[in-house]
C-alpha cells in the first residue's frame, strides 16, 4: 500500500457510495458500491480476510476515488453505470441488454407492431426486452393472429386516406390486414386493436379474454353465428396461449422471481416475469466469479442489472431463495418457505440448474480437453493429489457366503470410464468370506504384474470400502514399493465418506462437487462390474445343478431356491410349505414331487 492510498483510506467518509479503485496507469480495475465507504474500502486492506484474489486486486491499486451518494439504491444504480462504461477487469460484467430484441408499438396514425433491436426514443413504446428471438417472434406471430394489424410502411395522412390516395394491398385481401389505408377501418376501432395487443404483451390477458367473451355472446344472440364464431377462434389461440403459460391455478397476483445455481467460479441465475399468474418473460445467464463474490453480492448486482434491462416499473414484489441485503423503495423482497410462491421459485431454480448443465455440456462439445481439466484440477485440489488423477482405479469384491469370491476393478482415463481397461478377478488364496484377504490379493496380483510388465502405473487408487480395507490394500502397496508413489483412498458407501491412509477422520466433499461424482461413477461401475461377473460365475458353478434335470424349473425358480436355501441338499429336504413360500404353489409341487419320488425309487 503506497502513501497515497494510506492517505485516501482515512479520509473516506462512513456514507453510502461507490468507489473505484485505479493501477498505476490510471485505468479503473475495481468498482465497488457500499453502505459504508469507509468499513467497505478498508476491509480489502485486512489481510486476515483476504483471499488469493483480493491480494492480488490490492496488490495493483494504486489510487482511490468515491462518491457520496444518498442511499443504496442510488449506490447500485452508479455502481452498474461505472461498470458498463469502464468494464473494470476485476468485476462480473452481465451482457449488455443492446443485443436484446423488443416489441415496439409504433407512435403514428394507425400503429404498427414489429420486432426491433434499437430503441428510438420517438414516443413510440417499447415491450422487452426478450432473451430469446423465438420467443419474440412467436408472441408476435399470435398477435398478429388475434389482431390483423397493418405492416406496411405507408404514411397514413387522414387527406391521404380520404382522397383515395391509396389502395389495399393482398395483405387485406387474405385477412392478415384491415386496410386502414383506404379507411376500411376507423381509427377509433384500430385504437381498440392497439389497446388489447398493449394488454397481451403486458400480461393481462384475463382482461382481454372477457371482453372477447362479451362480444362472441353479444353476436350469438343476434343469431351472427359465423362472426361469433370467428371470435371464438380468437379466444381459443388466445386461452391456449395464457394456458402453456400459466403457473398457478387460483391466485393472481404479478412478482419477478430470481433464483440461482452456484457452481464454483460460475454462477447461473434465472429470472422470471409474471403477471396474473403466467410467466409472460423468462432469462437465463451466467455470471463469472472474479473475487470470490458471494452468492448475495452477485444476486444483488444481477437484480439491478435484469431490473434496469428489463424496465421493471410496476412490479411491487421479488421472489428470491435467500435474505439478501439490498434495497428497492416501493419493492418488497420474499423468501417463500410454502404455498405457491416456493412452487413458482422452485420452477425458477431448475430452470437455473438446467441452463447449467446446457452450458456446461455445450464448453463440453466445444472444447473437451477444458472441461476435463477443470474436472481433473478440481478432484487435485479436493484429495490434495501431488498430480492430476489422470488415471484411476477402483476396486470391489464380492462373494455368495464365502463361496465364488470375486472382485472387479474399473478403470477411469481422464474422469471417463476405459472399459478396454476394466478387469475381473476371481479369489484363488482366500477360503471363506475375509474381504480384506480378497483384497490384498487383488491388490497384490494386479500391481505385481503392471510392475513386472513395466506397464503404466495408475494416479490414484480407489478402494470401495472403509478403513479394514484401505488397509488391506495400503499393506500391500507397501510391500511392493509402490505406497507413497500413487495416490489410495477408500469410499465407504453409507455415507459417501472419503479416507486416507492413517487418518481416522474421513472427509466429507460437497454433494455437488464433480470430485465425489467421479468417484461415485467409477465406484457404481466396480459394483455393476463386479456383480455382472458374480452372477456368471454364480450361474455356470452354483445354479448348474441338479435343479436343470428337473422338467418345468427354469434358471431363475433354480436360482430363488438356491439364494434362499443355499445348497441342493436343503432344497430335499425342504417341506412343500416350505418350498411354496420360495416359488409358488405350481413349481414347488414340481421341485417337491421330484425329489420325493426320485427318493422313493
Amino acid at each position: 500500500m503506497n502513501d497515497k492510498v494510506k492517505s485516501i483510506l482515512k479520509t473516506i467518509p462512513t456514507d453510502p457510495g461507490v468507489y473505484r479503485y485505479y493501477d498505476d496507469k490510471g485505468e479503473i480495475i475495481y468498482v465497488g458500491k457500499a453502505k459504508n465507504l469507509k468499513r467497505r474500502v478498508s476491509s480489502y486492506f485486512n489481510k486476515q480476510q483476504q483471499s488469493g484474489k483480493v491480494k492480488v486486486l490490492v496488490s495493483r491499486i494504486a489510487d482511490i476515488k468515491f462518491t457520496v451518494v444518498n442511499n443504496e439504491m442510488e449506490a447500485l444504480l452508479l455502481e452498474n453505470n461505472f461498470i458498463k462504461q469502464y468494464k473494470p477487469r476485476y468485476n462480473i460484467l452481465l451482457k449488455d441488454d443492446k443485443t436484446y430484441p423488443w416489441i415496439c408499438v409504433k407512435n403514428e396514425r394507425f400503429p404498427r407492431v414489429f420486432l426491433t433491436r434499437k430503441k428510438v426514443n420517438d414516443g413510440s413504446i417499447y415491450f422487452g426486452p426478450y432473451p430469446s428471438v423465438m420467443t419474440a417472434k412467436t408472441l408476435l406471430e399470435m398477435l398478429r393472429q388475434l389482431y390483423p394489424i397493418r405492416n406496411c410502411k405507408l404514411i397514413l395522412k387522414e387527406e391521404y386516406i380520404n382522397n383515395g390516395h391509396y389502395r389495399p394491398c393482398l395483405e387485406y385481401h387474405i385477412g392478415n390486414c384491415k386496410a386502414p389505408c383506404d379507411g376500411s377501418i376507423s381509427e377509433d376501432d384500430y385504437r381498440q386493436m392497439i389497446l388489447n395487443v398493449k394488454k397481451v404483451i403486458k400480461g393481462n390477458i384475463h382482461e382481454v379474454l372477457k371482453d372477447m367473451k362479451t362480444q362472441m355472446m353479444d353476436h350469438a344472440s343476434r343469431l351472427e353465428f359465423e362472426k361469433a364464431q370467428v371470435i371464438k377462434d380468437k379466444y381459443d389461440i388466445l386461452e391456449n396461449y395464457h394456458a402453456k403459460s400459466v403457473v398457478c391455478s387460483n391466485s393472481l397476483f404479478d412478482m419477478e422471481v430470481f433464483s440461482y445455481e452456484d457452481a464454483g467460479n460460475s454462477f447461473y441465475v434465472n429470472y422470471m416475469k409474471i403477471v396474473e399468474g403466467a410467466i409472460i418473460q423468462s432469462h437465463s445467464f451466467e455470471i463469472k466469479r472474479k473475487l470470490d463474490e458471494t452468492a448475495e453480492e452477485l444476486m444483488s448486482i444481477a437484480i439491478i442489472e435484469v431490473r434496469q434491462m428489463m424496465e421493471s416499473r410496476n412490479i411491487k414484489e421479488i421472489i428470491v431463495p435467500v435474505e439478501l441485503d439490498i434495497n428497492i423503495e416501493g419493492v418488497k423482497f420474499t423468501v417463500p418457505q410454502r404455498g405457491e410462491k416456493l412452487d413458482i421459485l422452485q420452477l425458477s431454480q431448475r430452470n437455473a440448474k438446467q441452463y447449467r448443465i446446457e452450458t456446461e455440456k455445450l464448453r463440453t462439445l466445444v472444447d473437451p480437453e477444458r472441461h476435463t481439466k477443470r474436472i481433473l484440477n478440481q478432484m487435485k485440489d479436493d484429495l490434495n493429489l501431488p498430480v492430476l488423477p489422470e488415471v484411476i482405479e477402483c476396486f470391489d469384491n464380492s462373494n455368495f457366503h464365502g463361496d465364488y469370491a470375486v472382485a472387479a476393478m474399473t478403470q477411469f482415463v481422464n474422469a471417463k470410464p476405459n472399459k478396454s481397461g476394466y478387469r475381473h478377478f476371481n479369489i484363488k488364496t482366500v477360503e471363506g468370506p475375509n474381504d480384506f484377504a480378497s483384497m490384498e490379493e487383488i491388490i497384490y496380483r494386479r500391481y505385481r504384474r503392471l510392475l513386472d510388465e513395466g506397464q503404466r502405473l495408475p494416479d490414484l487408487i480407489v478402494i470401495d470400502g472403509g478403513k479394514g480395507q484401505l488397509s488391506s490394500a495400503v499393506k500391500i502397496l507397501q510391500q511392493l514399493g509402490l505406497y507413497g508413489k500413487i495416490s489410495i483412498i477408500g469410499i465407504a458407501e453409507k455415507l459417501e465418506e472419503i479416507y486416507f491412509p492413517g487418518d481416522s477422520i474421513p472427509l466429507y466433499i460437497d454433494k455437488r462437487s464433480e470430485t465425489l461424482k467421479v468417484i461415485q461413477h467409477i465406484r457404481d461401475e466396480a459394483h455393476r462390474f463386479g456383480i455382472t461377473h458374480h452372477r456368471k460365475k454364480f450361474e455356470k458353478g452354483f445354479i448348474h445343478s441338479e435343479l436343470n434335470d428337473i422338467k418345468g424349473i427354469g434358471k431363475q425358480t433354480a436360482e430363488k431356491l438356491m439364494l434362499e436355501l443355499k445348497s441342493v441338499k436343503n432344497i430335499k429336504d425342504a417341506s412343500l410349505e416350505s418350498l411354496e413360500k420360495i416359488v409358488g404353489k405350481a413349481k414347488a409341487k414340481i421341485v417337491w414331487e421330484y425329489f420325493n419320488k426320485t427318493s422313493a425309487e
